[in-house]
C-alpha cells in the first residue's frame, strides 16, 4: 500500500513516535507499504511555525526536514497537474487548505492517507479518498 502521511503523522514519526499506536507503527514499518510525505507538509509546518501557530518540541523546522531526509520517507512534490486540477475536490466543512491539498494528492496518486482528522474521514471518503485505519 502507498501511504501519504498528514502533517501530524509526519511530526509524530520524526519527533514523537510514542504518540503513534502499535497498529499504525506496524503498518509504517511493514515492507509491504511505501510511506510518502509531501512538500505540502513542510510548507504547512514552516508557515504555521512562522506565525506562532505551531511549535516543534525538540527540533527546528529545518531540522525536521533534515530528519525526514534521513528517514525512509519519500517526499513527493506538488505537481502542476495536481495544482491545476485541485478545483475538482469538492468543498466540504473541512476548509484547511493544507489538508485539502494532501487529500487531493492522495486521491490523484491513489495513496491511502494516514490521518487522525475526523473531518477528513467524515467528508472525503465518498470522493475516492482512502484512509489508513
Amino acid at each position: 500500500m502507498k501511504i501519504l502521511l498528514d502533517t501530524h503523522y509526519l511530526i509524530w514519526v520524526l519527533t514523537e513516535p510514542e504518540k503513534i499506536n502499535k497498529k499504525i507503527k506496524d503498518i509504517l514499518k511493514s515492507a509491504n507499504n511505501e510511506i510518502f510525505i509531501s512538500s505540502i507538509n513542510f510548507w504547512e509546518i514552516s508557515l504555521k511555525s512562522s506565525i506562532g501557530k505551531m511549535t516543534l518540541n525538540n527540533m527546528s523546522v529545518d531540522e525536521l526536514y533534515h530528519a525526514s531526509e534521513q528517514s525512509n520517507l519519500e517526499v513527493i512534490q506538488l505537481t502542476p497537474e495536481e495544482a491545476v486540477s485541485f478545483h475538482k475536490l469538492p468543498l466540504t466543512k473541512h476548509k484547511d487548505p493544507f489538508d485539502r491539498m494532501l487529500i487531493w494528492q492522495a486521491i490523484i496518486n491513489n495513496f491511502s492517507l494516514l490521518t487522525e482528522d475526523r473531518l477528513i474521514k467524515k467528508n472525503y471518503l465518498d470522493y475516492g479518498l482512502k484512509i489508513v485505519e
